[in-house]
């Protein structure tokens, strides 16, 4: 396994998480465990992302706009959970906002999967991309 095919997994989960999550209503138990596997899931992946794909990108000049950009967005998805904690699962708002996160996660996935896959694949030989699998795998395993 390659580090795009272990992110590619992880981001296959949360689509999954999102979709159920804004199928949710109301302040019940089912909200309140998706959301909490939602956001486990995303802090998780986002640092193990950072570290072990967007951080030995950030040496190459092709891909360190793209790293920055990545990580940006990690934030802004941080802020809309944030949102969340500080809404409650019964108000209309907290949908709208879970509806912005699973917009925000999508696109983020999208431009990951779509284009900085491809520029990666360039900067990375196998020997690296399958490394980094091993320790991108190693540390989601460890901290979910």
């Amino acid at each position: 396994m390659n580090i795009f095919e272990a992110i590619r997994e992880d981001h296959d989960i949360q689509r999954d998480l999102l979709k159920k999550l804004i199928e949710t209503s109301g302040d019940t138990n089912k909200r309140d465990a998706l959301f909490k596997a939602i956001k486990t899931q995303l802090h998780v992946h986002a640092d193990a992302e950072e570290r072990h794909f967007y951080k030995p990108l950030i040496s190459s000049d092709m891909m360190q706009e793209h790293a920055k950009h990545g990580i940006a967005e990690h934030h802004e998805i941080d802020e809309l959970i944030e949102q969340l904690e500080e809404t409650d699962y019964d108000s209309s708002a907290w949908l709208k906002i879970a509806k912005d996160l699973k917009h925000k996660v999508e696109h983020h996935l999208e431009d990951e999967e779509h284009a900085f896959f491809q520029m990666a694949g360039k900067v990375f030989n196998e020997t690296q991309k399958k490394s980094l699998a091993t320790d991108y795998k190693k540390h989601m395993k460890s901290n979910l």
